[in-house]
């Protein structure tokens, strides 16, 4: 299924706060995470994520440091701030409440019968 780039930008920001509210991670790691995550269903490139984390780290809710690697190659690792940690609270507020009126609009369309994602898959 392709996930359209409305709905991929609009989840980007919160997931990698949380993400990043797991543990420190750093760029290849995260996108692993987010194909994990959406069962490979979220292939994220280079050129997304990394302007990302920069806007995050401008805004002051991503603090970054450089450590060598294991195979001694520079690499950069994110972590949350405290204000990182408090824009994590509130996109988790926003994003309960779409969630929830999604599954509500969703039921009352099915007449009421079933979750949306019932049998782990997405709603039709």
């Amino acid at each position: 299924m392709k996930i359209g780039k409305d709905l991929v930008a609009a989840a980007a920001t919160p997931m990698v706060l949380g993400i990043l509210a797991e543990g420190e991670s750093y760029g290849y790691a995260i996108l692993q995470r987010v194909s994990e995550l959406s069962d490979g269903e979220l292939e994220w490139s280079d050129g997304m994520l990394y302007p990302l984390l920069h806007r995050l780290e401008r805004l002051g809710h991503v603090e970054a440091t450089w450590s060598a690697s294991p195979t001694g190659r520079a690499r950069k690792h994110y972590r949350l701030s405290g204000s990182g940690q408090a824009a994590f609270a509130e996109q988790r507020r926003q994003w309960h409440v779409v969630s929830k009126a999604l599954q509500q609009v969703w039921a009352d369309r099915d007449g009421g019968s079933r979750s949306p994602f019932a049998l782990g898959g997405a709603p039709a």
